[in-house]
């Protein structure tokens, strides 16, 4: 089996929150059409399946995280 790349340092990264739906979308190098695999906890990868690597991450529910941890911290 061919092995996956995981994290190779891409060119750029790119990045767009939507406030309104409260996500944030990473990608590593320029945005490309991926499959979007749920690891759970808010967060989606985003796996381009013909060159088998990462190519971004998809993290929901980031100022609602941001604002739990914020409450929670002494």
């Amino acid at each position: 089996m061919e092995a996956v790349k995981i994290l190779q340092q891409p060119a750029e990264v790119t990045w767009n929150y939507d406030e309104d739906a409260d996500v944030l979308y990473l990608a590593l190098g320029q945005p490309r059409p991926a499959l979007g695999i749920d690891i759970g906890d808010g967060v989606v990868l985003r796996y381009d399946e013909a060159a088998r690597e990462l190519v971004g991450l998809t993290l929901l529910g980031l100022r609602a995280r941001l604002m739990r941890e914020l409450a929670a911290s002494p």
